[in-house]
């Protein structure tokens, strides 16, 4: 008699009545924030633009410390680190010594790590404000001018396009030039570095308005939109929580690249004399004064060239690798 072709043994067969009575696993769901996260992580070089871009930050925000630790006070002179006849630092490097760690500024001797650490107060305290008042104006007039369209958007187009179209860095030095050393309670730099936010901000707008402008084109005849509008939902409700939601991605994209177009700008109106006021440190003042001195010291001249540079090398990296782990359709 022949056997059958499928003979189930007893163990076999309670185990597939114990994995038929066990529970499926569930499967978990992922966010667009944590897909966008997973495709971040795998980029190595936006990770590393990142890190430098964090322990910038910590640098701003704690020089003091970091100054107290490794460095003189900014605007103290040490005329014995100079050669009295010459106006150079004394020893090879520009003054470069256990006691400053980049050397000393030429005809005054003043601790150049300490200037480059305060600095970058400066330019990521300007850059970052700047940033946050551009994406704010430009997202709320470019998504009204999106959603309510007709007159309301040719006439916000129209002042977009005027304003790109101003010759920024002319205005700002004429605007700064003529401000006052008090205002609204601050003085000196302070007035200075107000002046550039708002400058810098009022002119980036636009940029971000266009962007949110033509995004919220494509968004407001969506489904979901007409689904609000259809059960009732005011205008602010569908801009507040329909389109703003969808909207956060290109806005985080484009603040992030925003942010180092605004470094390069207050460096050059530091250098052009438009920017904060002596002694207060600033890499692009720092650029100024080293243009005169740049053939005895070129390290002076170097130094804060590379800080500019690897601060905006790092937030262009990471800003790229924000924008491709956001875009769905990006092959990286």
């Amino acid at each position: 008699m022949t056997a059958p072709l499928h003979d189930t043994s007893a163990a076999e067969t309670a185990a597939v009545d114990v994995a038929a009575a066990a529970p499926a696993k569930a499967i978990e769901g992922r966010s667009p924030w944590q897909i966008a996260w997973i495709r971040l992580k795998r980029d190595k070089l936006a990770l590393t633009g990142g890190v430098v871009v964090l322990l910038l930050v910590l640098v701003a925000i704690l020089a003091p410390v970091i100054v107290g630790l490794l460095g003189h006070p900014p605007n103290e002179f040490h005329e014995d680190q100079i050669d009295p006849l010459f106006g150079t630092p004394i020893g090879s490097y520009g003054g470069i010594s256990s006691d400053f760690l980049l050397g000393v500024e030429p005809v005054n001797g003043r601790d150049v790590f300490s200037r480059i650490v305060y600095g970058a107060q400066v330019s990521l305290l300007v850059a970052f404000l700047a940033a946050v008042f551009a994406v704010a104006l430009g997202t709320v007039l470019g998504i009204i001018a999106g959603y309510f369209g007709g007159w309301v958007d040719a006439a916000l187009s129209r002042i977009m396009d005027v304003m790109l179209a101003f010759p920024q860095l002319l205005f700002t030095i004429a605007l700064v030039s003529v401000l006052p050393n008090e205002l609204l309670g601050l003085s000196g730099s302070g007035v200075r570095i107000v002046a550039l936010v708002v400058v810098i901000g009022f002119f980036g707008w636009p940029y971000v308005g266009r962007i949110v402008r033509g995004q919220t084109l494509s968004l407001r005849n969506r489904e979901y939109v007409e689904a609000a509008q259809s059960l009732g939902a005011g205008r602010l409700y569908i801009l507040r929580r329909e389109l703003l939601p969808n909207l956060i991605a290109p806005i985080m994209v484009y603040a992030t690249l925003m942010i180092p177009t605004n470094i390069l700008t207050e460096a050059a109106l530091s250098f052009l004399g438009a920017g904060v006021k002596p002694p207060t440190a600033s890499w692009g003042q720092m650029l100024s004064t080293a243009i005169t001195t740049y053939e005895a010291d070129p390290l002076f001249m170097v130094i804060p060239g590379l800080a500019i540079f690897i601060t905006v090398l790092a937030f262009n990296l990471f800003g790229d690798g924000v924008r491709d782990a956001l875009d769905p359709k990006s092959s990286r």
